[in-house]
């Protein structure tokens, strides 16, 4: 006992499309990549360690070559005891049959920085270990460097008066560099 179907409605024809408009490419405005161009030069000079490793990672990863110097002067947000009591735990940390066998813990100001850079990337892809090849941390400034213009990152100066923060280069000399 079907039951008859009732007439459908007949289809409209379809409205012939307009021509596709081609889409800008969405990185059009960047600079295209040239690994040969000079380095953008960034001065570490008061600016909070994590924030600034985060967007020099951004750098990096878009093929940009990055070059910071004054790693010494990075600042570290919070007191100088509680810092340097969480990096000595971390300095603990080692094999059980000998340390030789690592885990390598940076004691410098510019490898504790490239360090923090390289956990943001993804390193075990061929893009991270391509970024970090294009990374350079410098104490100081270099004399092939000196020439070159230096950026500062806004987003990862500090905020604050800087008594509320601790240098890269007075960690460093609390766990064994210099």
């Amino acid at each position: 006992m079907d039951k008859p179907k009732p007439d459908a409605k007949p289809k409209q024809a379809a409205k012939p499309k307009p021509a596709a408009k081609s889409k800008p490419d969405a990185k059009q405005n960047d600079k295209p990549i040239d690994k040969t161009s000079r380095p953008i030069v960034i001065d570490g000079t008061d600016h909070i360690a994590g924030r600034l490793s985060s967007n020099v990672a951004k750098l990096l990863l878009q093929g940009n070559r990055v070059t910071v110097v004054n790693s010494e002067k990075i600042m570290i947000s919070g007191r100088k005891s509680s810092i340097v009591g969480e990096y000595n735990k971390f300095l603990e940390i080692s094999s059980i049959l000998h340390p030789k066998h690592g885990p390598f813990h940076p004691r410098r100001p510019d490898t504790i920085l490239s360090r923090m850079v390289r956990g943001m990337l993804p390193r075990k892809k061929p893009s991270g270990t391509e970024a970090l090849k294009r990374l350079r941390v410098h104490v100081g400034v270099p004399k092939d460097v000196k020439t070159l213009g230096k950026i500062q990152i806004e987003k990862a100066k500090i905020r604050k008066s800087s008594s509320s923060y601790t240098t890269m280069g007075e960690l460093g000399r609390n766990v064994g560099w210099n």
